[in-house]
């Protein structure tokens, strides 16, 4: 067969299986489509979007998103998001915040740069 893993979408797939969307019962009013999150490229996946735990000192409004590179490459993507994020930078696994600091909001997002199944994760401050 031609073709490869990426071309077919088998990671979008797979999670499409082991985790389905569930409908849940809401009123019949019309309400526009929207999207905490995006990511620019099929490469990258999105893994985890939760509130920040003790490692990010000070910080009871921050989220971490943890994304990861699926296809082997080296990619730059760009993370945008509806909510309303003041401050950006990434953090490690116990979520303290990376010696180089704020990453720039730019119009586009976040720019994330990613290496072959890099993880990163990315402690989000929200205005209040």
């Amino acid at each position: 067969d031609a073709g490869s893993f990426q071309e077919a979408g088998v990671i979008q797939r797979a999670y499409n299986l082991n985790f389905p969307l569930h409908a849940v019962p809401a009123s019949s009013a019309q309400c526009p489509a929207w999207s905490a999150f995006s990511v620019s490229s099929p490469a990258i996946v999105l893994e985890t979007v939760k509130q920040a735990g003790a490692g990010a000192e000070g910080r009871p409004e921050a989220v971490v998103v943890r994304l990861y590179e699926a296809y082997g490459s080296t990619v730059t993507a760009w993370l945008q998001t509806s909510l309303p994020v003041k401050e950006a930078m990434l953090c490690n696994l116990l979520e303290r915040p990376a010696a180089q600091g704020c990453l720039p909001l730019e119009q586009q997002g976040l720019r994330l740069s990613f290496t072959p199944f890099c993880v990163l994760s990315v402690l989000l401050v929200l205005s209040q």
